[in-house]
């Protein structure tokens, strides 16, 4: 039996690094695959039977959150949140500008939540089928008091919702806790091939 990856042909690799702020050395501190998730089906389905949102930009995958409660257990196809994203505070003052408080779809309901915006410029065509999206967190961002551990990419708006962008979690990694400082910013390359 196929997984819902195989049954839908969409892949993804995420590399984490850690780009020193005083000399601008980069380690890859996380190289793997990563989890793409039913959100992306449902997302997907909108489009394809033309029942959500009549906008084509509102199936764009442009935001992004960090969590601080990341496991394998979550590396599910069923996973349709983070477990531990963080509130819009959390991502700090500095950041506000690329942070956006909005609703997202979870498991059928409704809930609020902070997303850092992945600016057109940070999303690459590396081939027919293959985009790259940079993921900057940078010195002053995310700076919190628990350990980073999980990421999740998500689709803007696939219901069409009019009063605000209601955004669906469609891919998803844990990785090995990083306790993020303004000594350095991590990088997140993601690379979805469809």
């Amino acid at each position: 039996m196929k997984n819902f990856t195989e049954e839908i042909g969409i892949t993804g690799h995420l590399i984490v690094s850690k780009r020193d702020k005083v000399t601008g050395t980069e380690e890859v501190i996380f190289d793997d695959h990563n989890i793409i998730v039913s959100g992306m089906g449902v997302g997907l389905s909108y489009l394809f039977t033309g029942s959500g949102s009549p906008s084509i930009v509102d199936y764009q995958i442009d935001r992004f959150q960090l969590g601080t409660s990341g496991g394998s257990e979550l590396e599910v196809s069923s996973t349709f949140q983070l477990s531990g994203g963080l509130s819009f505070a959390n991502y700090g003052t500095e950041a506000n500008s690329y942070i956006k408080e909005g609703e997202q779809l979870v498991n059928g309901a409704v809930a609020t939540a902070a997303f850092a915006l992945i600016p057109a410029s940070k999303v690459t065509r590396i081939d027919d089928t293959s985009v790259r999206y940079t993921l900057v967190v940078d010195e002053e961002m995310a700076n919190v008091s628990d350990e980073l551990n999980e990421v999740g990419l998500f689709m803007k708006n696939p219901t069409g919702q009019v009063a605000d962008d209601r955004s669906i979690l469609v891919a998803y990694r844990s990785f090995s806790d990083i306790l993020k400082t303004a000594d350095f910013s991590l990088i997140f390359r993601w690379t979805l091939n469809f």
